[in-house]
């Protein structure tokens, strides 16, 4: 199934000079609307005039997290204020929120971006579609909302209500299709098994995205459901989930290149790598509106093909590799820095100890484990305190991540021990 084969299907050569076309209109409206690309620009001796065509991408100014933290939401709308009718945000590395700000047509394109993604995964209109992402300031409950809207199926908004519920509702409205985190999945997976209710549900794929899932992750879930599972990749930075998603073949996410322009750089460089080779993924947000990104860094690990697949869709496809060039950590979909949880917790006022947090799987669900290290002293002060301890620790943990800690004590020596020479996280999660 394709959702707009005229976009996905386009020759290689109409493909280049679509993006060629955008690229052009892009670039002359950030250097004219937006000082910090232009300033950029002009560092480098470079014009708009200079930029004709898409291979021309190459010659421009590279954008990063970090620049979008340091000049705040605004320094990068391309647009008046009162053209942005949404913000989303992202947690960034220094604990300040990273906005971008989304106009109508931002919108628009988002939706047609997941409405593709769901055509990929075989479900269309006469579908219905749960979707156990969050929703709120975070991109994924939100976008795929939209996506199963668009494409007429009816949609189930359960968001990640408790587990019992959400089996419940997916039986009794006959749900076809779930969108979640992988990681949920398998623990959803794993309670439909134990209640037995495998064979009373109507589920026939998932679309599942927003943290990494091996292949052996992807096998379990697809024998214990009984379904098909496909892998969707978005940033929060872009406005979340869609930007690619694999097809039956599973060979590769299909980049939305008629909105995005694909590029694949050598680690730690600024090389482009051949078509194959592994690098650091960069994307052009080549129709956003409101916070449009020349050359962004994803800090993903990927290759890149550009040869047609079986499907029929002639669109790049990029192969995830699962690892970052920076120190990244992914929570139950929740990116989150190892620097800013350190700056968590050490943030933690009247507690005055060693952290350690353990991330692991329990049922296919991301834990987190927060070991509080104390001396023997502290041990003997906070004896009648630890109630206080747990609850500052936990809501530290859970404004940063989402994610509700099981706070526990130790002596500072087995802080030590369980740390194995690593400062503040241990993630002992398997990506095989």
């Amino acid at each position: 199934m394709i959702w707009n084969e005229a976009r996905e299907c386009m020759s290689r050569d109409e493909l280049m000079t679509l993006q060629g076309e955008r690229l052009v209109q892009l670039v002359k409206k950030v250097y004219h609307s937006v000082a910090y690309y232009r300033k950029k620009m002009q560092k480098e001796g470079l014009e708009p005039g200079d930029i004709r065509r898409i291979e021309d991408l190459s010659k421009l100014p590279f954008t990063t997290s970090e620049d979008l933290i340091q000049n705040g939401p605004f320094e990068f709308l391309a647009v008046p204020q009162s053209e942005i009718i949404r913000y989303h945000s992202s947690n960034a590395t220094t604990g300040t929120e990273l906005i971008i700000g989304c106009t109508r047509d931002d919108i628009e394109i988002w939706a047609e971006c997941v409405a593709r993604c769901i055509y990929m995964a075989g479900l269309g209109r006469n579908d219905t579609i749960q979707i156990a992402h969050n929703y709120g300031l975070f991109t994924g409950g939100l976008g795929a909302h939209y996506g199963a809207e668009k494409i007429g199926a009816a949609v189930v908004p359960s968001s990640t209500c408790s587990t019992d519920r959400l089996i419940k509702i997916m039986k009794e409205i006959h749900v076809t299709g779930i969108m979640c985190t992988p990681s949920y999945l398998l623990h959803i997976a794993k309670a439909i098994r134990n209640v037995r209710e495998v064979g009373n549900l109507k589920l026939r794929a998932a679309i599942c995205g927003m943290e990494i899932w091996p292949e052996k992750m992807r096998k379990e879930i697809e024998e214990m459901l009984g379904i098909r599972t496909h892998d969707v990749y978005g940033l929060s930075e872009f406005a979340g989930l869609g930007v690619a998603c694999d097809c039956e073949y599973h060979k590769g996410l299909h980049v939305q290149e008629d909105f995005f322009a694909a590029e694949v750089l050598r680690k730690n460089s600024n090389i482009l790598v051949k078509d194959g080779e592994k690098g650091e993924l960069v994307f052009t947000t080549l129709q956003r509106e409101g916070t449009p990104l020349l050359r962004y860094r994803t800090g993903d690990i990927a290759a890149l093909t550009r040869e047609q697949c079986g499907c029929g869709r002639t669109t790049a496809r990029i192969d995830l590799f699962g690892g970052k060039t920076n120190d990244t950590i992914v929570i139950r979909g929740v990116s989150v820095f190892r620097l800013q949880l350190e700056s968590m917790f050490a943030g933690i006022n009247d507690v005055h100890a060693r952290y350690l947090m353990r991330i692991y799987r329990t049922a296919g669900l991301d834990m987190v484990d927060v070991m509080v290290g104390l001396d023997e002293t502290q041990e003997l002060l906070l004896a009648q305190e630890k109630d206080f301890v747990k609850i500052k620790v936990t809501a530290a943990v859970r404004n940063l991540i989402g994610v509700t800690p099981n706070v526990l004590f130790a002596n500072t020596e087995e802080i030590a021990r369980m740390a194995r020479g690593v400062s503040t996280v241990v993630d002992e999660r398997s990506y095989r």
